[in-house]
Order: C-alpha cells, then sequence, then structure tokens
C-alpha cells in the first residue's frame, strides 16, 4: 500500500528540515500542496531539499516545477478539469465524487479520493457507498483514500481495497509549527504509518 504525505498548505521555519528526514526515513511520495501561494516559496522550499528527492516529489500548483526541478508529476486538485493542455507526463488528481471514480481513473496515474473518513469538519464518506465502489471495481490500487486518513484508519482503507492512503493532518499534528523546534515525534509517528502501510 502506497503511503502518500501531503504538506500543509502553509510553509514554516522548519519544514525543509522535517522533510529532509522523512525522506531519510524513506518517505517516497511527497505531495507538495500550498493552495494560493507565490511560487517563489515553493521554490525556495525545493532548493532547501536535497535534489536526490526531487524524483519523489508532486507538486499541486505552479506545474512549470515540474520540469524545473524534474519532479515525479502534477497533482491536479479539480479532477474535472483534467491537465493542462500542453503538459505531458504524469498526473494525479482529487476526485471529490464517486459517480466520477471510473472516468477519472482512466485519465490519471492515480487519483485521490476525497473525503474517504472526513476531514477538516465533513463527515467521512458511508462506509456502504465504499463497499459498492470496491465491489464494483471503482476502488482498486490505482485509488488513494484521502482525507481524515491517519494511523487508526490505515487498516479500514487497507480492507476496502485502496492501493494508497493520503496522509496530511495525522501526521503533522505531532508537531506545533509556531513553537516547537523538535520534531522527533513527527519522525516517530512517520515510521508507524510506514508500518502501518507496509
Amino acid at each position: 500500500m502506497k503511503l502518500v504525505i501531503k504538506t500543509l498548505p502553509t510553509f514554516f521555519v522548519e519544514e525543509d528540515k522535517i522533510l529532509t528526514a522523512l525522506f531519510d526515513e524513506g518517505m517516497d511520495s511527497l505531495h507538495l500542496c500550498k493552495p494560493g501561494a507565490s511560487p517563489m516559496y515553493s521554490e525556495r522550499l525545493l532548493s532547501l531539499l536535497p535534489e536526490d528527492a526531487y524524483g519523489k516529489i508532486t507538486v499541486h500548483d505552479h506545474y512549470y516545477l515540474k520540469n524545473e526541478y524534474r519532479l515525479a508529476g502534477i497533482h491536479i486538485d479539480d479532477g474535472e478539469k483534467g491537465a493542462p493542455k500542453d503538459y505531458k507526463g504524469k498526473f494525479s488528481v482529487t476526485c471529490n465524487d464517486i459517480s466520477t471514480l471510473a472516468a477519472m481513473k482512466k485519465k490519471a496515474e492515480y487519483v485521490f479520493l476525497a473525503g474517504v473518513f472526513g476531514g477538516k469538519g465533513d463527515a467521512a464518506l458511508p462506509r456502504d457507498m465504499l463497499e459498492k465502489a470496491a465491489d464494483l471495481g471503482l476502488i482498486d490500487k490505482h485509488v488513494y483514500a484521502c482525507g481524515g486518513v491517519g494511523l487508526d484508519n490505515i487498516k479500514e482503507a487497507r480492507e476496502l481495497g485502496f492501493g494508497g492512503v493520503v496522509v496530511c493532518g495525522d501526521l503533522w499534528s505531532k508537531f506545533d509549527i509556531h513553537n516547537e523546534l523538535d520534531y522527533k515525534d513527527l519522525i516517530n509517528h512517520f515510521e508507524k504509518l510506514k508500518k502501518a502501510t507496509a
């Protein structure tokens, strides 16, 4: 099962050090997602990361960064739009509705199914709806559970047939970006996530 780590939407001081440590610990898929941020800040963050990590990073905005830094690919947050017309290369999409999942899977290398376990105050998708989607073959190794994913529900995502999970809040909640410098707890939590998805 694939473990995708998604960045926080805001930049913070220790971010490059933490991401470098996560790559050192075996993180092999990072989604750089900073909606609305200036591309200059994304460039600065990328320039502080080890070059051998670039091939493990997918960018959500400022798609030119993919070629400039030889990144793994781009991610389209609104799957309905599809890839930019001149784009050649790997891309993934976010799907907000199970009814469009089949069409999205045909376009992209992999799909994030949003809201699986809730997140950001949203209700989780009903279990029976997910089971039905799995029975119909809509959920498979190319579909990753996104939204409210954490250590406590990775097993459930695996049982439903998801090929991967997208973790954001569950990991970043282990570090206070405003008051902490020590990110040991975050790294330890990443180790547990890695073990749960292995």
